[in-house]
Parts: structure tokens; sequence; C-alpha cells
């Protein structure tokens, strides 16, 4: 829970690996999980470990009851959808959402993709520098997810705001005036989502927000999703399709940044790029972990976690576990195994938008190793903000300078 700790894991998760991997944390009682092989089994034993984790009772009950309680009032409350309930429950919604997420879906993004990266390194590759957060890792993955979620190029400001808003109460404790500023933000989000949603019925647009209120039409005798369940996969969207990827393009390029070695190899091959983003990935996962309830009492590395514990598989421990990856503080672009890290989890969990993910930071970095030279950071990096928080990995800066090829 020290700010500093979230910061800079890394440390800490390697006296974890020495002296106690499955950790009690003393300020709330969730028992954190950071070896491999011990992750990979929480997260896939869905009898043992629930995801119906009521991670707020451990962290800040009483103000998690409050933003239910004014959601209630004036918009929808959050009930458990995709990331919050477990088989056959899940099974329902997995298999809805995989048809939205198909791998065709996917794919007819790309030219988007490449249309809005294009836009943005020409606004600021003639300058000789940026702020890639701001600039690039922000408005990247945010304008792809907003013009899916039916906001135009005005709204993609207002975009940010509700993700903020959305993801603050899980980065700390909230006083109760920044927590009803912060529904008022997500209530104006869910009613923009509601006139969406209302739209889309009447007149089906090529995107996901048209997708999901039709998608219960693809299958015999499937009815169609609530509203509360609409808004709960909007909040899952805007969180984790969005504040994610900007942290792992961020973070992949403050990698290269620091290795100049492994930049100079990458430029040199770019075949190397898709190994890159999993390397990139498994050395500073978006997410560092996320809740499970303990449903029975259960022995794990000789630690007895109660049944109605919260349990955190901790995938960027896991990620840095000497045991799973070699010498696995080195970033090596060209590292083997790389694409075995848990940063999208795994399992029945396993995060349905990775290869959206994936597509945009290959995308993103393609094409500015084409269009872009002599990249260096404009100040050091321990100087640069790293927001601390309980289960991602933020940066709110990366200043850079470099020079435009052509």
């Amino acid at each position: 829970m020290d700010p500093a700790v979230q910061r800079c894991p890394y440390p800490f998760y390697e006296q974890l690996h020495a002296h106690c991997p499955v950790y009690r944390v003393p300020e709330n009682g969730i028992y954190l999980v950071t070896k491999y092989d011990d992750v990979r089994a929480v997260v896939n034993d869905t009898e043992t470990f629930s995801s119906r984790a009521n991670v707020a009772k451990g962290v800040q009950s009483e103000r998690a009851a409050q933003r239910q309680r004014m959601l209630a009032e004036r918009g929808w409350t959050h009930v458990p959808t995709l990331h919050g309930t477990d088989p056959p429950e899940h099974t329902r919604y997995r298999r809805m959402l995989n048809r939205v997420f198909s791998p065709r879906r996917v794919r007819e993004l790309a030219p988007r993709i490449q249309q809005i990266t294009d836009g943005l390194i020409d606004a600021f590759a003639e300058g000789g520098r940026c702020e890639f957060y701001q600039d690039f890792a922000h408005p990247l993955p945010g304008t792809v997810i907003a013009e899916q979620l039916g906001l135009d190029q005005s709204e993609i400001g207002k975009f940010k705001q509700w993700g903020d808003a959305m993801l603050a109460p899980t980065a700390r404790v909230l006083s109760e005036e920044e927590l009803v500023a912060n529904v008022e933000l997500e209530l104006e989000a869910q009613h923009h989502f509601a006139r969406v949603f209302e739209a889309r019925r009447r007149e089906p647009q090529p995107d996901i927000m048209s997708a999901l209120v039709h998608v219960h039409e693809d299958e015999a005798d499937e009815d169609p999703l609530t509203m509360e369940e609409l808004q709960n996969l909007m909040y899952q969207f805007v969180t984790g399709g969005f504040e994610t990827v900007t942290t792992g393009l961020t973070h992949a390029m403050a990698l290269l940044l620091t290795h100049p070695d492994q930049l100079a190899i990458l430029r040199t091959d770019r075949e190397l790029v898709k190994g890159f983003v999993e390397e990139a990935l498994r050395m500073d996962s978006p997410v560092q972990g996320q809740a499970r309830m303990a449903t029975r009492d259960v022995e794990l590395r000789g630690v007895t976690i109660p049944e109605g514990a919260i349990v955190v598989p901790r995938f960027g421990a896991a990620n840095h576990d000497d045991e799973a990856f070699a010498d696995e503080g080195r970033f090596d672009i060209r590292r083997a195994d790389a694409a075995n890290h848990l940063a999208f989890g795994s399992g029945v969990h396993f995060c349905i938008g990775a290869p959206l993910a994936r597509l945009e930071m290959q995308i993103a970095f393609t094409t500015l190793l084409e269009r872009l030279d002599d990249w260096e950071l404009a100040r050091p990096l321990d100087e640069l903000a790293v927001l601390p928080t309980l289960w991602y990995l933020p940066m709110r800066e990366l200043p850079i300078r470099f020079r435009a090829v052509g």
C-alpha cells in the first residue's frame, strides 16, 4: 500500500518471491499471490477463487456503498458481468463478447488504427519533440475506443474524464467530495451510453455499441443484455480498453529509450516488433493484479487463506518470477518465451481485448520506427510521474526528443 512501492513494485516483488510468495497485506487483509505457477493456478481455479470479489470490503467499503447508492438513484448500479462472474454465468457473457470482439472485427479496425497513428505523428513530427503520453499514447487508444462507443472527435477529452472518474475509486481511498465529483462524471457517461444504445437499437452502426445491443440475435433463445449489463460492460471497456493500452504504449516507449541496445536491434529488424510488444508487456504489465475471493479455506505455499478472504493474483510479480523467466529483470526483445507472460491474465478470464491491444501497440511502434529516429528522453526517467495505484501502473508523462525521417 506504500505509494513508493506502487510506483515501482519490482524490488518488493523480489522480496516476496524470496521470503513470502503468498503475503497477507497487514493494512487490509488482502492476500497477494506472486509466483508465476501460483498466479496461473489461482486464476484458472474459478471454483476456489471466485471473481465475485468485493475488494471494496477491504479497502473503502463505506465509500463503495455510497457510490452504488448514488448510481442507483440517478443511473445504473454496477452488476457483475464479464470480469465479476464465474462459470457458468460467465460463459454466457464470454460467448456473446467473443462474437463482438471477433478476429474479423479486430482486423477490420487495422486501417483506422493506422490512420489515427499517422495523424497523431503528423501533428508533432516536424517539431522534433513531444509529450509522448499526452500527444500519442493517450489519444491513440482513446480515439479507437471512443469511436467504437459512439463519441466523436470533439468528445474524446470528455471520454478521458469519464475513464479517470471510473478508475479513481479503485486507485485510492477517496474523500466524500472526490467521490461525489467522480460519480457525477460516471453518471454523465452512463446517460451518454444509454442514449447511444437506444439509437443503435433503432439504427445499427458498424461499432461495438451496435454489436452489443444486437448480439443476442445471433443465437436462438438468447435474452438481450439489460441496460445494467450494458453499462457494466461499458465500464469495463472504458477502464480496460483505454487506460491499459495507454500504459502499455508509454512503458514500452520508456523501455526502448532506457535500453538503446534493444532499440538499435529493433531498428535493424522490424520483424521483432511483435516480440518487443510481448516483452514490454511482460516487463511492465499495465494491470498488475486482479481480485478474487476464496470460496473455502485453502492452503497455498504453506499459508492458509480463509474462506471469504480477498486474494490478488499479482500478474506483474508473476512476470518477474525468475523460475518462469530466466534473468527476469533483463529487457530482451528477442526473448523466446516472452509471450508466456500473464499481462492479459489466463484461463476463462483472459482479457477479451488482448488482440486489439496487441494490434494497436504493433501498429504504433512499427509506424514510430518508420517515421522518427534518434529517440531520446527529454528528462531523466526517475523524474517522471508514475501514479501510485493498487491495480495499475500508469505513467502520466514521457517527454521525448527525436528526428523526423524524410
